[in-house]
């Protein structure tokens, strides 16, 4: 298919055009699923090789302390913590989002006692509503006691009765975005601790955490940082918070000293508190090494550019009248929106599958909408003029339509690979 000189000439003024051989793609193949699984980067390939075959080969359990793995959660924090605007020293890497929640969540909910709601949006992830539903379960509703309402119902029920406000940045269907520091400081001023989970925030926006004086964030590993399918996630806690705050899962590695075997626990300094168990080191190696794309990037360049490769697939979009029934359900302005496009469409399922088998690798979320990622740091925008060609190829010919690309949408399983 013919590029226009227009697109070819964006991509090759694109100041980031250089990032794109850091990473390992599928030849013929336009990566637009970034949002749900990062590809793998040559630094992480090298890096695990490495110490599968040198370090737990050869110098097995010494490099816990020859080699740092000891050390890794706060090192990877560290790296981390400037893509989110926190400082050193608040943020450590480990476990899972959801398992992170349920530690952040429990301390927030110490740290206020005398109140028990955590107020979320009905239509958040529902993984951080199932984590609130456990701890409820656990503690009893006296404690914990979720409450969710409507995107346009929060400001309204943030009173006194309220302990955490619990939210997701980025919607991880429409990638509509909050605005963090307003409902931050609303929450506060009615004296609510305030988590925000960044699954889809970390590595695609500009994130300002300690501006916004979040308490408590959580986030993912694997989506925009990369860091290789069931990534350890990260959990932010702001350094006011360091000297009070305290998590359920007392595991031996968030111990003051682990290594004494103590048999009363004794929590850790700062963010160590957070550890529970063994840390996952092949998964943490990996995070460090992809983590060092970032390297010298700021990230209102990647947010530029994000924002430029989904205003061209918009216009692609709306100018072509075979695309007509494709409905965009993410904010319209660019403002409001994080890294992806969510289109709904009576076909979604066939769709999404008939673009992967077509090299167009996007995902499905129930019951209707296609998601397209737009990955700064590796897609182009020849690859978007690409996608939308293929896209409309398969409306057109009403492709879609073939057995092979239907299958059991309502789980989202593909029958493409």
């Amino acid at each position: 298919m013919t590029i226009p000189k227009a697109v070819l000439a964006l991509d090759d003024s694109d100041s980031l055009k250089h990032k794109r051989g850091e990473f390992l793609l599928p030849k013929n193949t336009v990566y637009m699923d970034g949002n749900s699984l990062g590809p793998l980067t040559r630094a992480a390939k090298a890096r695990v090789a490495e110490v599968v075959s040198k370090q737990w080969g050869d110098d097995l359990i010494h490099s816990w302390n020859k080699h740092q793995w000891i050390d890794l959660p706060l090192k990877v924090g560290n790296k981390i913590a400037p893509l989110v605007g926190a400082a050193l020293g608040q943020v450590i890497a480990c476990d899972s989002t959801s398992v992170n929640l349920f530690k952040v969540l429990a301390s927030a909910l110490a740290l206020n006692p005398t109140r028990h709601i955590v107020l979320s949006q009905q239509d958040n992830f529902p993984t951080d509503l199932y984590m609130a539903q456990g701890l409820s379960e656990l503690l009893g509703r006296a404690r914990c006691d979720l409450k969710s309402v409507t995107e346009d119902q929060l400001i309204d029920n943030l009173d006194d009765s309220v302990a955490v406000l619990m939210l997701t940045q980025v919607n991880f269907r429409t990638g509509g975005v909050h605005d963090m520091a307003k409902l931050t400081e609303l929450a506060h001023k009615k004296g609510i601790l305030v988590i925000w989970d960044l699954a889809h925030s970390a590595g695609a926006l500009e994130v300002f955490l300690d501006d916004c004086k979040v308490d408590f964030a959580v986030g993912c590993g694997y989506k925009y940082l990369n860091g290789g399918p069931g990534a350890p996630a990260f959990i932010y806690a702001a350094q006011r918070h360091h000297a009070k705050m305290t998590q359920p899962l007392s595991g031996w590695m968030g111990h003051s000293s682990p290594f004494a075997f103590d048999h009363d626990y004794q929590a850790g300094d700062s963010m160590l508190r957070f550890l529970t168990g063994t840390p996952n080191i092949l998964s943490l190696v990996a995070l460090d090494a992809a983590l060092d794309v970032f390297s010298g990037l700021a990230l209102g360049e990647l947010r530029s550019k994000s924002i430029a490769l989904s205003e061209l697939f918009i216009e692609r979009i709306d100018a072509t009248s075979s695309l007509n029934d494709l409905e965009l359900v993410s904010p319209r302005n660019s403002e409001h929106r994080g890294s992806q496009l969510a289109y709904r469409h009576s076909h979604a399922f066939a769709i999404s599958q008939a673009l992967i088998d077509h090299h167009v690798v996007v995902d499905f979320r129930a019951p209707d909408i296609i998601r397209f990622g737009f990955t700064p740091l590796y897609l182009r925008y020849q690859d978007v003029w690409n996608a939308v060609e293929i896209l409309i190829s398969i409306v057109e010919k009403k492709l879609y339509t073939n057995d092979k690309y239907l299958g059991d949408k309502c789980l989202g399983r593909n029958k493409v690979t």
